[in-house]
């Protein structure tokens, strides 16, 4: 037997974890994720908006949040731009590592959309300008992986 999620409209809320350093790249993924919820009928009272310092403290936020048991889906959204030292190495893999442990802990769904670029071009490209826009992409993910999880009950 195949299992694979679709994108009918879940059941549940959803949290967005947003961070607001690099907000410039970050507010436009946290406007694609919830235009990508609207479209797949996720009404906007049932998504709630959670504003972090930076992509750092997206893990410990989401983890809570998705062991609360109060969202079907957590969504982190954040950018990460390398510059001249090692600090962006540092960021990225913690933030890459805690989001990935905060949903195997948790059993719920928390979706990477963390942006991890070389260059700010690169980086606004990824929010809607030229590739897409990965805060709707995570959105989508969500979706499918909440209804997925839901065939596999």
């Amino acid at each position: 037997m195949l299992y694979e999620g679709d994108f009918r409209t879940p059941a549940g809320r959803f949290a967005l974890v947003a961070a607001r350093f690099n907000a410039f790249v970050v507010d436009p993924l946290l406007a694609g994720a919830r235009d990508a919820l609207a479209r797949h009928g996720v009404p906007d009272d049932r998504v709630d908006v959670i504003r972090v310092p930076g992509s750092f403290e997206i893990p410990l936020v989401a983890q809570r949040l998705a062991e609360s048991r109060n969202y079907a889906a957590v969504i982190c959204l954040g950018c990460i731009i390398r510059g001249e030292t090692d600090h962006y190495d540092h960021v990225a893999g913690a933030a890459t590592h805690g989001i990935l442990n905060a949903g195997l802990k948790s059993g719920v769904p928390v979706i990477y959309g963390v942006l991890t670029c070389e260059t700010l071009e690169q980086a606004i490209h990824r929010a809607g300008a030229k590739a897409g826009n990965k805060g709707f992409e995570a959105a989508v993910t969500a979706i499918e992986t909440v209804n997925l999880l839901a065939k596999l009950a």
